[in-house]
Order: C-alpha cells, then sequence, then structure tokens
C-alpha cells in the first residue's frame, strides 16, 4: 500500500475514533428534546415538545417515552431527576404554559406542583442542589427576575425572598434552549446566565439566592437572539460560559468564555466555536454541544477538539464522566469514553 494511502486510512480512522464518541441510541419519539439529566451510569431523563419526556435505566440500551397527561400541548424545556423514579419537569411559555410537574413512580403519574399565575412571566429553567432543595428561574416582569424556590422537594413553591437582586437590564431575559441557564453547585451556590441586552451576564448568589451579584461577560450580545445560552461550574471557582447568536450559529466570534473565580471574571476563549446552546463538565473535560456539532476540551478550554456535526440541544454528565446529548426529532446519544 502507498504512504499516501496508509496517511488517507489512518486519517479516517482518527475521524471515525472521533465521531464515534457520540453513540445514537434509539427512541420511540420525533420530539424535539431541550431537557437532559444524567443520573447514573444507568438512569437519564429527557424532555421535550408535546408534553413528551423519556427514561432510561439501562444505560439507554432501551428508552421508554410518554405524555404527561393534560400537558400534551407543553414543551418541557427541563428536566430534573433525583433517580429511576423521581424527576420534575419545567414547561416553558407565558402564564399557566410555565408549570413543574414530578413524578414518584418512574413517569407513571405525574403530579402538577407549580402553575405560574402570572400572565407576564415566563419561566425558563431550574436547578436544584439535592432532592429537597431547588430553584426556578423566569425572565424579568416589571425589571425583576423571577425566582420561585422549594424546600420539600416541589410540594410548595414560593417567591424566593431576594434581597439584593440587581435589575433586568432593557430587553434582557434568559435563553430556555437546554435548561441550562440556570445552575446549582455544592450546597449554596447558584448561577444564572442571561442575553437580549446589550451586555450577557452572569448573576451569581452563594446563600441559595438571598443575596445576589453580577458579573458582566465578553459574549456575544446587543441583540434579543444573542447571549448566554448554557452555564456550567465543575468546582465553585471554575466554569464555562457558552452561547452566541441563535439566529447566526455559524458565526463564531465571542461564543465562550471561562471563569476561575467563581463568576466575578469571564475571559474569552482563545479558540472560538460556533454557536452552542449546552455545556457540560464531563469529570476531566469539557463538552459543549449545539445545531452545528460539538466539540471537547481536556485542558480547561485551551484547545477543543470536534466530536462531530450533529444537532444537539443539551448535554449533560454525570460525576464519574458518564452522559448524554439530546437534541431535535428524538436525537439522543450516549458519550462513550
Amino acid at each position: 500500500m502507498k504512504s499516501f494511502q496508509v496517511a488517507a486510512l489512518l486519517l479516517g480512522l482518527c475521524h471515525s475514533i472521533a465521531v464515534a464518541q457520540w453513540q445514537r441510541q434509539t427512541i420511540r419519539s420525533d420530539a424535539n428534546f431541550r431537557g437532559l439529566s444524567a443520573v447514573s451510569e444507568s438512569v437519564a431523563w429527557v424532555s421535550g415538545t408535546r408534553g413528551t419526556f423519556g427514561r432510561t435505566t439501562d444505560g439507554g440500551q432501551s428508552w421508554s417515552v410518554g405524555t404527561v397527561p393534560g400537558a400534551a400541548k407543553l414543551d418541557f424545556r427541563d428536566v430534573e431527576a433525583f433517580g429511576a423514579n423521581s424527576a420534575c419537569l419545567l414547561s416553558i411559555g407565558a402564564g399557566e404554559n410555565s408549570r413543574i410537574y414530578k413524578t414518584a413512580d418512574g413517569g407513571r403519574t405525574w403530579i402538577l406542583q407549580f402553575k405560574n399565575a402570572d400572565r407576564a412571566a415566563f419561566f425558563d429553567a431550574m436547578a436544584f442542589w439535592d432532592g429537597t432543595h431547588g430553584v426556578a428561574f423566569g425572565d424579568p416582569v416589571k425589571g425583576q427576575f423571577q425566582l420561585i424556590a422549594t424546600d420539600d422537594g416541589g410540594a410548595n413553591w414560593k417567591r424566593l425572598a431576594a434581597i439584593n437582586l440587581p435589575p433586568a437590564l432593557p430587553n434582557e431575559g434568559a435563553f430556555a434552549a437546554s435548561g441550562t441557564c440556570l445552575v446549582t453547585q455544592g450546597q449554596q451556590d447558584i448561577w444564572f446566565s442571561t442575553g437580549g441586552a446589550k451586555t450577557a451576564r452572569v448573576f451569581h448568589s452563594t446563600d441559595r439566592g438571598r443575596n445576589w451579584t453580577v458579573a458582566n461577560t465578553p459574549i456575544v450580545a446587543g441583540v434579543e437572539s444573542a447571549g448566554i445560552f448554557s452555564i456550567a461550574f465543575r468546582d465553585r471557582e471554575h466554569g464555562l460560559i457558552v452561547g452566541g447568536d441563535y439566529r447566526k450559529p455559524n458565526d463564531a466570534g465571542g461564543t465562550a468564555a471561562i471563569t476561575a473565580d467563581g463568576g466575578k471574571t469571564w475571559t474569552l476563549l482563545d479558540r472560538q466555536f460556533a454557536y452552542r446552546s449546552g455545556v457540560a463538565w464531563a469529570k476531566d473535560r469539557w463538552i459543549a454541544v449545539g445545531t452545528s456539532g460539538s466539540d471537547s476540551s481536556e485542558d480547561n478550554g485551551a484547545t477543543w477538539k470536534p466530536l462531530d456535526r450533529e444537532n444537539y440541544n443539551s448535554v449533560a454528565f454525570t460525576s464519574t464522566g458518564l452522559g448524554w446529548a439530546a437534541g431535535p426529532k428524538g436525537r439522543i446519544a450516549r458519550f462513550a469514553n
């Protein structure tokens, strides 16, 4: 075999190995999945359009699919799961379309825990510190971001008594693209990210939402379709934000930034990729996904390796580095490291 043929073969082999890191899984649904929660090596949940949810208890070898009764018109943009049987779903939309449901029996039955009564409010995401304590977050109403909290696993949701939450900028809001514009870490910390205004910002609380600070970021902003779409932390200090302009998904300027001080300051990555709607820490690497593909970094964002060019909306990993990505038309893939 000639040398150029060997080189071509090796190049093709390397490409196939990279692509093979996402292993497509089968689910009997064509819903657009945006909510994703990786619980363990065996258990994961997804959620999406037409009131759809999915669950695996065998690592994705099989997925069960269902529709929440009375929610067929809802779009579940976020799911937070606590095990094989327990999970919460959040639907987005104005007024009563923003809801939270919970199951304690693997999705056989669902309880409506929260229905938004404010016609002007629009909830985007939720996050939990544990199975009992959590927060849900919505776009500004009269200049104030909406925050509700539970301390009983979602049985009751109450408006969070934030003392000094900075007001929203004109046109500022959040993107309910992957359920990850809001994230918790440890026992007390919580962050949420924004866009749509002249500056994309990150809000941070160290006491479960009572007191807040806010930081400007260099992520592209200035129009309603641009800003931060996802935020993740690998520990209390080190985090990553990704986003861009979803109307210009192939533009690669100002789409990712990193922090090493808990979100006080953010620095653009040297290597920018196209619009990304989800990012997660996968034990020893960052994984970012979006409509034009996914990327991986094993050196804290200094360099990135493209994984594939599939369309994903969201990504989630367990603390042991096992994870999934989800996207349109029932797309689900598991990461094979």
